[in-house]
């Protein structure tokens, strides 16, 4: 089942096409990023599927409901958008307990849930502050606490660790993992290691088109192709014998090896090395796959 499906989504803003019947699925219960350069269509597409923004033509699904509508999705949906303010007159934990309320919780249950959201993020110490006292870092924590509140059943989150350090960064990576199958995620970043790491599917968009999307493990091979740094050239010839039915090539100093689709990696993996040690050609390093970031710089020179 999916979580959201657009079909051949058309947006405008006024003469430029943001989004060129864009076409996109997510399953549910999966952590699912959104990759692409500046300007491609990200934000808009989550503005979308938010209900945020109206659509030229095109179909919306939203958790199997259609588009997004206010009484249907209430409390269903939040979003993170990349440079929202909240009231500057008020303190965030005032902020967060209003947005519980939005999400359809008792004044007692958004009390319970603001503060566990401000622990959750670590800002239960400023609990009193107001927006405009906290650090970039800070304001991005919030964000995130706010877009949690009420176990919403889809969450999007637009660029959640830009301007965090790296402590945090890790931090906030956890906690959204946490939330696989407890939440359908979309998340929004440039930095695709971090994408690699908490998300188990992708889709890639250019000029407001998805150009390609599928799961992390299909996108970076990681069930079909193995990578073996050596110290030296393998013997080929005597590897495709014992590999039968996988490619293979020698890029110095990285062996790879695609198996068919058909077969585990695991079985190629142990085939190939028991082979190589025969060889004795020093393996140094066994990866499965390759980066996501690969897999996108791929997709770019293909274009």
């Amino acid at each position: 089942m999916n979580a959201v499906v657009l079909d051949k989504v058309v947006k405008r803003y006024g003469s430029h096409l943001a989004l060129n019947e864009l076409s996109l699925t997510i399953p549910k219960g999966s952590i699912c990023a959104l990759i692409g350069p500046n300007g491609c269509g990200k934000t808009t597409t989550m503005g979308v599927i938010a209900g945020l923004l109206r659509i030229e033509r095109g179909a919306v699904d939203i958790l199997g409901r259609g588009p997004f509508d206010a009484g249907t999705h209430a409390g269903r949906v939040s979003l993170m958008p990349q440079d929202a303010v909240p009231s500057t007159h008020v303190s965030i934990s005032e902020s967060l307990r209003y947005y519980a309320r939005l999400q359809g919780l008792d004044p007692a249950s958004a009390k319970r849930e603001t503060e566990v959201a401000l622990e959750k993020v670590q800002l239960q110490d400023r609990a009193r502050a107001r927006f405009g006292q906290l650090s970039h870092g800070m304001r991005r924590r919030f964000s995130i606490a706010q877009a949690l509140l009420g176990k919403p059943e889809l969450v999007l989150l637009d660029e959640p660790t830009s301007g965090l350090d790296p402590e945090l960064v890790v931090q906030i990576r956890e906690l959204i993992m946490q939330q696989r199958r407890e939440a359908t995620m979309l998340i929004s970043s440039h930095i695709l290691s971090e994408l690699e790491a908490m998300c188990d599917h992708a889709i890639f968009v250019e000029r407001g088109k998805v150009v390609r999307q599928g799961s992390m493990a299909d996108l970076t091979s990681t069930n079909t192709l193995v990578r073996y740094t050596l110290s030296k050239a393998p013997d080929l010839p005597a590897l495709e014998l014992v590999l039968q039915g996988c490619s293979l090539e020698w890029r110095e100093p990285t062996l790879s090896v695609r198996a068919p689709q058909s077969q585990p990696v695991e079985k190629t993996n142990a085939l190939c090395l028991r082979a190589l040690l025969d060889q004795d050609v020093g393996i140094l390093e066994v990866d499965a796959g390759h980066s996501l970031e690969a897999a996108y710089m791929e997709l770019k020179r293909g274009q």
